[in-house]
């Protein structure tokens, strides 16, 4: 059986801080599966199809990476996939109530499918993907915070 993860997000848009949480969970495991969110009760700037191109591009020379747009419970997508584990990504303390609920509630319904959080490295930690958006659409360098397809994407949608 393979060691397969899910790494789940809205990823609107897809940032540098999303990036270091994916890459420093890819070595765990053979297969690593993004997915991105289609939620219709959130308003996003960009469509999936948009969103998934941009997490492609990002992993463009990753090994054993899976992009796809999913809607429905993760848990739901973990199960038919055989996942093990579910990644999710810490910034401030004020993520880890929210965090703690779904991964409760994850292994109520998947008791197999273990949460495995990642916290964020330092540089990152103030990164959001609502800041980037604000940002860019102010006209200000967003270089750092996102790889040069995202900032395209984002100074294409000013």
């Amino acid at each position: 059986m393979k060691n397969i993860a899910v790494y789940p997000g809205s990823f609107d848009p897809f940032t540098n801080g999303h990036l270091d949480i994916l890459t420093r969970a890819i070595p765990f495991f053979e297969v690593l599966h993004v997915i991105v969110a289609e939620n219709g009760s959130k308003s996003t700037m960009f469509s999936v199809h948009e969103r998934v191109e941009m997490v492609k591009d990002a992993t463009k020379n990753e090994k054993n990476i899976i992009v796809t747009g999913f809607e429905g419970l993760v848990v739901d997508y973990a199960k038919k996939i055989k996942a093990s584990a579910i990644i999710r990504g810490l910034r401030a303390v004020s993520d880890f109530d929210y965090e703690f609920q779904m991964a409760t509630l994850n292994r109520r319904l998947a008791p197999e499918i273990e949460t495995i959080f990642f916290t964020t490295r330092g540089k990152y930690f103030y990164i959001s993907s609502s800041m980037v958006k604000d940002i860019a659409k102010h006209g200000s360098d967003i270089s750092a915070f996102v790889t040069p397809f995202v900032e395209k994407k984002l100074n294409e949608h000013r």
